[in-house]
């Protein structure tokens, strides 16, 4: 509220968008100017501009949401309206400046959500480039679960003697999650998902995959099983993920497959369960994986599965933690069940568009005939040599027609 630089560590789950979003709003209602927050996914920009909205609508204030995977017709009509508060993803918010169409020159405040994933490498050029053309004189917010110490130290170059404040010490887990492991071997992973979805028949469950490919597959044996499954990764379109997402909050899926990145931002509170199918690549993952449940004071459970080669996995996570995971019987596993059948297969890919769309063509939905008959012929009006060959320049002009059909 006094307009200092803060670093905000909090367990998720446990309201650290209104904790920078009320100050925010606040600041810019009094001195004119606009607020930016900058978060890693899409799924958590929806999150924090429905949030806010309720807070900042009733009193007149207008919020704009700029993201990736969406065309950036509308998000320009928004901004083109002088938002009070712009929620943003930072690779699209970096090229609209590009392109001339925002600039920062009247932010006040720039607040950070899940910091830690902001400021990785991946995101590093996008943020160096946001805050060098950001005002010097602004108040900047960093909140995560976790803020190690190396990123600490990146985040203090765009901040002025910052005010650290730790409801609980990073990496600290919510009090009410219940957490389990399982050792077990790779090849049986999928038997011991099959029994404890069995088990837990009647809790809404959370998966996590280490991989796209692997959420994918998995969502698609969870299928297999008998139970109704959905998925979320980076490689599905942002209208995908969006009824993913969505079916999965109003409880028309009981289960939904996640990686990482894509997790961010799922704020569905009757998650009851997580499964950690794969251990993530970082341990502060884990924090957030088993941050998705036991939200707003709920309790939850978390079980994880790890190979027996996976030790020193186990032991930085519970460093992290400063808690030594249970590590329990494998129970008695089911039969392994056949692979979905191929028709299933081909069924998802006719509905995503099939390879027609992976080749940039249009899928007619009827194969065009071939001419068998006569040999055609060439632009020199020679006959060409064999019916279905052509010379260069009836290729050439096949496929400027081609690229006239895909871009009209």
């Amino acid at each position: 509220m006094e307009g200092k630089d803060v670093i905000g560590i909090a367990q998720t789950g446990t309201g650290k968008t209104l904790a920078f979003g009320i100050p925010m709003i606040k600041r810019v209602a009094q001195s004119k100017s606009q607020g930016l927050i900058l978060v890693p996914t899409r799924e958590l920009a929806a999150q924090v501009d429905k949030s806010l909205r309720n807070v900042a609508g009733p009193i007149g204030l207008r919020t704009a949401v700029v993201m990736g995977g969406v065309s950036q017709h509308r998000q320009v009509k928004a901004l083109k309206k002088n938002p009070h508060i712009v929620i943003a993803t930072p690779g699209r918010l970096a090229d609209l400046m590009d392109q001339g169409i925002y600039k920062l020159n009247k932010i006040s405040v720039i607040a950070l959500d899940e910091a830690d994933r902001m400021l990785d490498v991946g995101f590093l050029p996008q943020m160096r480039t946001i805050f060098k053309l950001a005002p010097k004189d602004r108040q900047t917010l960093l909140f995560s679960a976790t803020m190690p110490k190396a990123i600490s130290k990146l985040a203090a170059e765009w901040m002025k003697m910052p005010l650290r404040v730790e409801i609980a010490p990073q990496g600290t887990s919510a009090k009410n999650v219940e957490q389990e492991l399982f050792i077990i071997k790779k090849q049986n992973k999928m038997r011991l998902l099959d029994a404890l979805l069995d088990e837990y028949k009647d809790e809404t469950t959370l998966v996590f995959s280490r991989t796209k490919h692997g959420a994918k597959k998995i969502a698609r044996q969870i299928r297999n099983m008998g139970h109704t499954a959905t998925e979320i990764n980076g490689n599905r379109s942002q209208a995908q993920r969006t009824k993913a997402l969505k079916g999965f909050s109003y409880k028309r899926f009981r289960v939904m497959v996640a990686t990482d990145i894509a997790a961010r931002g799922i704020d569905v509170r009757h998650i009851s369960l997580v499964i950690n199918y794969d251990l993530p690549d970082n341990s502060e993952d884990y924090v957030h994986r088993i941050g998705r449940t036991g939200r707003a004071g709920r309790s939850g459970k978390a079980i994880s599965f790890a190979t027996p080669d996976q030790k020193y996995d186990v032991k930085k996570i519970q460093r992290l933690i400063r808690k030594t995971l249970p590590i329990l019987d494998i129970p008695e596993l089911p039969n392994a069940r056949p692979k979905p059948p191929k028709e299933e297969f081909q069924k998802q890919r006719k509905s995503f568009g099939g390879n027609n769309r992976k080749r940039g063509r249009k899928n007619y939905g009827t194969s065009r005939k071939r001419n068998s008959g006569r040999p055609k012929r060439s632009a020199r009006g020679q006959a060409a040599s064999h019916p279905r060959k052509k010379n260069n320049h009836q290729k050439n002009n096949h496929r400027k027609k081609r690229r006239q059909r895909n871009t009209a």
